[in-house]
């Protein structure tokens, strides 16, 4: 009885396995390498979006943030950016990611790259609730602001930047926007479970923001001429050159700490110097777009003065 030789079995048995080595190792190192490689593109994605979304709705200066973002992030590829509107108008961004991700064993097996990609929407729309105000009031016909209409249909054109320096009067005279106002002097109260906050109070606001989400809606008047107080002014003197939060309101209606201001919407400020001598004051500075911390809006009646809320929507 002769008995066949093993040898050649063990060779082809040796290849196989081997074959099959090499696959697992480019399924594992490959397949790991291009999921690395579709996060890095989404995260490349999402960072181009959000950078972009804080310019609109001006498209182009969002175009250019958006890609000079993902450069430093590897790129675009072959991807873009596009715009779209949902509620007010270019407030939308979406940014397309599209890479070739190298194979290293895979190569071995005919695929020398795959094709990885990303995309990320970003919106940018005015706050319904607003975190940091700080409690200056602004009266909604101030000049730079150019808002007409009325109710829930203002509409308004602001004028930005230190270009357009303009002058807030907190005294009496502040409530000639609307209603008497009698000893309300442009300052307000963002807690409405204290009813008598302090200048100390008030000058924390200032230097900090009030820490909670504030809907619009009426507020009561923070009455007496607090704006001169020591350290208001001294909070004040900190915050020159810096943005703030400010409210702004359509009507002020009754006297002193039973006046109601109707804050419709918000509006970025940069103080840059201010003058407070006995029941009067003025604060010196410029409105400015502002990206917040807040509520997005749902639906937009509202008066849109360049305060909005970014975020990545799916």
């Amino acid at each position: 009885m002769r008995i066949r030789s093993t040898q050649g079995q063990a060779t082809v048995l040796t290849v196989v396995f081997l074959v099959v080595l090499l696959a697992m190792a480019a399924l594992v190192l490959d397949v790991g390498s291009w999921y690395r490689a579709k996060r890095a593109a989404q995260s490349t994605a999402d960072a181009a979006a959000l950078a972009g979304a804080q310019a609109l709705p001006n498209t182009g200066d969002a175009s250019t943030l958006a890609q000079q973002y993902a450069t430093k992030n590897g790129g675009l590829g072959t991807g873009n950016v596009t715009f779209t509107t949902k509620i007010t108008s270019n407030d939308t961004v979406t940014v397309n990611v599209k890479r070739t991700a190298p194979g290293f064993f895979a190569k071995i097996f005919g695929v020398k790259s795959v094709s990885v990609g990303a995309t990320a929407t970003a919106r940018s729309e005015p706050v319904s609730q607003a975190f940091g105000v700080a409690p200056i009031t602004v009266h909604y016909k101030q000049p730079l602001l150019h808002c007409t209409g009325g109710g829930n249909n203002i509409r308004c054109n602001p004028e930005f930047g230190p270009t357009h320096p303009t002058t807030l009067t907190l005294d009496d005279l502040h409530s000639s926007g609307g209603g008497n106002g009698a000893g309300a002097f442009g300052l307000i109260n963002l807690d409405q479970n204290n009813n008598n906050p302090g200048a100390n109070v008030l000058a924390d606001w200032l230097l900090h923001g009030f820490n909670g989400y504030l809907p619009l809606g009426q507020y009561n008047s923070a009455p007496g001429a607090d704006f001169n107080n020591s350290q208001f002014l001294s909070a004040l003197q900190t915050m020159l050159g810096q943005q703030l939060l400010f409210p702004v309101y359509r009507v002020l209606k009754g006297p002193g700490s039973n006046a109601l201001y109707d804050i419709i919407a918000w509006v970025g400020f940069v103080p840059t110097s201010y003058d407070a001598s006995g029941s009067n004051g003025t604060i010196t500075g410029y409105f400015t777009t502002y990206i917040a911390d807040g509520v997005q809006v749902t639906s937009c009646g509202c008066a849109d003065l360049g305060v909005h809320k970014v975020e990545l929507v799916n």
